[in-house]
């Protein structure tokens, strides 16, 4: 097959190759998917989009006018992608399940530890000849109430990194692990009543209709005062405006992201020069209550080298007319 890789970043190409190993004819643009780039895919049998392209209706329309019959996400998240639609067309559309779960949910781990720990105001302190320990108090994490919701792929790690800290977990899903109910003494609970007990809550659902702006101001009034939100989830699963509501007011002690709701144009690229013009996000930043990363967690060698490979198989397996064990099906997604 002849594939266009939409979006690519430099740290993507060599591993995208090896796993091609000369197969499908590949090209890589920095460009991302929208109306306007689609263009770029005349001539091509397939595409492989990231998390910030734009596969709605429309652009699904272009590229199927321009003969591109198969799409190929490189993560987990498929909410850019207007999957009823692409079904209707007759597209097939797979994307990377299963490249680290381990790579979130450590990422998670770590940004938790660094906010409740003040790491980085530790750093920029000592950098500046000041040792005094006055402003870095934290709390150990044995004995603490966790709430993780989505105990998925990452999540269901989550809990094991969690019970091994000696915290006690419960959890909201619409699907029970009994798994880790037997060994790892999980809870589960309703939405509100882990809010209520949990003073530290991770994030861990997939974008849908139904959990777009799940934390909004009525979820952030059930939460008891000095809670640490963590989510390494989508931006759009919290409401920002609420969000910084519930920072100010106290109700969150802290809040640690690697994700944005309005994360396109912004994210992925070097604002230093041109600067930012989203005022929620630039007040999110200012927070000293606030840990923010560039949507990194994928970011290991290992997620690296996973999702090319995914990436190749499931262009290996349409080129074939075999089945795709990565395709997605379509009863209930987003339209």
């Amino acid at each position: 097959m002849k594939l266009l890789v939409y979006s690519t970043k430099e740290f993507e190409k060599e591993p995208l190759l090896k796993a091609n190993a000369g197969r499908h004819k590949m090209k890589f643009v920095k460009e991302s998917l929208d109306s306007t780039t689609a263009v770029l895919a005349a001539g091509y049998d397939a595409i492989s989009i990231f998390s910030g392209d734009d596969a709605s209706l429309v652009v699904l329309e272009i590229l199927k006018d321009l003969g591109v019959n198969h799409i190929s996400l490189r993560s987990v998240g498929y909410n850019n992608v207007s999957l009823k639609s692409a079904k209707r067309i007759g597209f097939r559309v797979a994307n990377a399940p299963d490249y680290s779960p381990h790579a979130i949910a450590e990422h998670a781990i770590g940004m938790l530890l660094a906010l409740n720990r003040k790491i980085i105001q530790a750093n920029d302190q000592v950098s500046k000849g000041n040792f005094l320990l006055d402003q870095l108090m934290g709390n150990n994490l044995k004995g603490k109430t966790v709430g993780v919701v989505g105990t998925g792929r990452i999540g269901s790690i989550l809990v094991k990194l969690f019970h091994a800290f000696g915290c006690k977990i419960i959890a909201n899903d619409i699907e029970i692990n009994h798994y880790l109910e037997s060994e790892y003494d999980l809870e589960y609970t309703d939405l509100n009543t882990l809010c209520k007990s949990a003073s530290i809550i991770s994030i861990n659902v997939p974008l849908t209709n139904e959990t777009h702006y799940m934390f909004d101001e009525k979820l952030f009034q059930k939460m008891t005062k000095g809670t640490t939100l963590i989510n390494t989830a989508r931006g759009a699963v919290v409401k920002t405006r609420a969000l910084l509501e519930a920072l100010k007011n106290g109700t969150l002690k802290g809040y640690a992201t690697d994700v944005y709701e309005s994360e396109k144009g912004i994210f992925f690229k070097d604002n230093t020069k041109t600067g930012i013009n989203d005022p929620l996000l630039l007040e999110l930043i200012e927070l000293p209550n606030v840990l923010l990363t560039p949507h990194q967690a994928f970011m290991t060698e290992e997620a690296i080298k996973n999702i090319a490979e995914t990436t190749i198989y499931n262009i290996n397996c349409w080129e074939e007319n075999r089945g795709c064990r990565n395709e997605l099906g379509f009863e209930t997604l987003i339209s």
